[in-house]
């Protein structure tokens, strides 16, 4: 049952019996309970109005008409800054950084690999299962209508993603360019934080 509807419920019950209760004290006491009545009614559409504001947004996938962007079919996997995936450990200088200077990151707006013929730096794409991905490095592998998608740890790779066949929407395509501010300018977009809030708590189950 939805929160309007146990709103209307609960209100009506009230009403019923708050009617009931004024009726019987006013032909005891004389005293009108009209304007409390109004005044209990006015706090409960307010908690009413709150609780429609904190429900909690449908995911990403179902949150926008994603049918008015441009899609192309890419086969998509996952890397890490690792050596496994860019031949560089954690003492190397550029360990973590993209081709195109910015750090990777996984977030609301994620970094990710991609052929820059096909999809150029700063290109955003809505990669459903996965999120926003902004397009930051390249690879020798990646070639055509490829994606790399970053993840932290390999074990996040194998477990959440893997290699697939995926639909992505081109939401934005790029220039050629991405810098750090640009991207934190994305993840902290007053709008969007309560789907950046939702993204954190899904990757911490």
């Amino acid at each position: 049952m939805s929160n309007m509807k146990r709103w209307i419920i609960r209100v009506t019950m009230t009403f019923l019996f708050l009617f009931a209760l004024s009726v019987t004290v006013k032909s005891i006491s004389g005293i009108d309970f009209t304007s409390f009545i109004k005044h209990f009614l006015q706090i409960e559409a307010k908690a009413a109005a709150s609780e429609q504001v904190s429900e909690t947004p449908p995911p990403l996938e179902e949150a926008f008409d994603w049918s008015k962007y441009p899609k192309t079919t890419v086969i998509a996997t996952g890397y890490t800054a690792g050596y496994e995936s860019t031949g560089k450990n954690e003492s190397h200088p550029e360990y973590g950084i993209t081709y195109s200077g910015v750090k990777v990151k996984r977030d609301l707006y994620s970094t990710v690999a991609a052929d820059l013929s096909v999809f150029p730096i700063g290109t955003i794409l809505f990669i459903p299962e996965y999120g926003y991905g902004v397009v930051a490095d390249k690879g020798g592998a990646i070639k055509g209508n490829k994606v790399d998608l970053y993840y932290e740890t390999v074990e996040d790779v194998y477990n959440k993603w893997g290699k697939r066949e995926v639909e992505v929407y081109v939401v934005e395509q790029g220039n050629g360019k991405l810098t750090e501010a640009q991207l934190q300018a994305l993840n902290e977009e007053k709008s969007m934080q309560v789907f950046r809030q939702q993204y954190i708590r899904s990757e911490r189950e």
